[in-house]
């Protein structure tokens, strides 16, 4: 099998409203994907998604031609383009699901086949009031969700706090709350410091009273020492990390002095399905969890939810759900059905060959950016 072509159909959602991020300088008013489609002489297409792939084509060339299941030739090939543009794991979210194509099986029996489905979690994405959040928390168990990461700003600690108290008094004990506050990362624009050890320090502790279920992102992926700290004071709290560290060898620093309880890595965005395998499987074998990012559409979703399902990755997997704002069709714009959790908040790996992939044609012309 070769590889014949690689397309990139980049599409434009306008958002009306606009969807106000916690981690936005600026409101969201459209919402970009880019959709990578890998076609072999063999009439396999794989898809794939996540990244924009901005400047691709430059580097095109190093995998038309080529047999798409040398995955670990192209991985290690993306990785040197990466060095030099943007990050383009998409493509290898694609080849993945070629190679469970052509062997007809869906991409996690080849990861390891651990389980069928993971428990999901609502992952919040604006700030709300007290009262919006509950009402919103209300909805999301309604929807059989059994957990929820609720967003706090670092210049609202307050009130993100009393939002976190507020659903905890709600909906009690039995349902489960994260919090994220954001501080690993920054986007474009977005210039202000990190919130410092000793704030992050007192905030983490009010939020143990609250008996959250992990604090995520709460210093810069560079403070393994405050990751350190911040674990050994409060050990009812579980700390997660690394969704957006695009870097294998840091990520296994933060393995080797025991910086965290839950890895994060996102598998379209920041490090790839090949090398969030391995790194997932050394921190499962030191007694720690895998549990990828997932804030992108849904074929990013899948790709993820492949490589956990496969490792057997958990407690919970990351679901992007804020309605009203934030809703999975508005997420899935380009897909023939939104990806959704069953009734019991389980998201379950399709059963199809390959990611599992539909694509709306319609959807894709209607916004394809011309």
């Amino acid at each position: 099998m070769k590889i014949t072509d690689i397309t990139l159909d980049r599409l434009r959602l306008e958002l009306n409203p606009p969807f106000h991020a916690a981690w936005d300088p600026e409101p969201r008013r459209h919402f970009d994907a880019t959709i990578v489609r890998v076609h072999t002489d063999e009439g396999i297409t794989g898809i794939g998604s996540g990244d924009l792939m901005d400047g691709f084509e430059t580097y095109r060339h190093l995998f038309v031609g080529e047999d798409p299941l040398q995955i670990n030739r192209h991985v290690r090939a993306i990785e040197t383009a990466n060095f030099h543009g943007a990050y383009y794991w998409p493509l290898e979210a694609a080849l993945w699901d070629i190679i469970g194509k052509a062997h007809g099986r869906p991409v996690s029996e080849l990861f390891g086949n651990a389980t069928r489905k993971l428990p999901a979690y609502a992952s919040s994405g604006e700030l709300k009031s007290p009262a919006e959040r509950v009402a919103m928390a209300l909805k999301a168990r309604e929807a059989g969700f059994r957990a929820l990461k609720i967003r706090i700003d670092r210049d609202r600690i307050d009130e993100g706090v009393a939002a976190v108290r507020a659903v905890r008094e709600e909906l009690g004990s039995g349902f489960e709350i994260m919090v994220d506050l954001n501080q690993s990362w920054r986007m474009a624009g977005d210039t202000a410091h990190a919130s410092d050890l000793a704030k992050t320090r007192k905030t983490i502790a009010r939020l143990a009273e609250l008996d959250v279920f992990w604090v995520e992102e709460p210093l810069p992926y560079s403070d393994l020492d405050g990751f350190k700290t911040l674990r050994a004071e409060n050990p009812g709290v579980r700390i997660a990390a690394g969704e957006m560290h695009h870097s294998p060898t840091e990520l296994l620093r933060h393995l080797e002095k025991d910086t965290l309880d839950i890895y994060q890595m996102d598998v379209v965005l920041a490090i790839g399905m090949h090398r969030a395998r391995t790194l997932a499987e050394l921190a499962q074998l030191k007694n720690r969890q895998f549990t990828p990012h997932s804030w992108t559409n849904g074929i990013g979703v899948l790709a993820n939810l492949h490589v956990a399902a496969g490792v057997g990755g958990g407690p919970f997997f990351e679901f992007p759900y804020d309605p009203p704002g934030w809703t999975p069709e508005r997420r899935d714009f380009m897909l023939a059905e939104p990806v959704r959790v069953n009734s019991d908040g389980d998201l379950e790996v399709p059963d199809k060959p390959g990611l599992g992939i539909e694509l709306d044609e319609d959807a894709i012309d209607r916004w394809r950016i011309k």
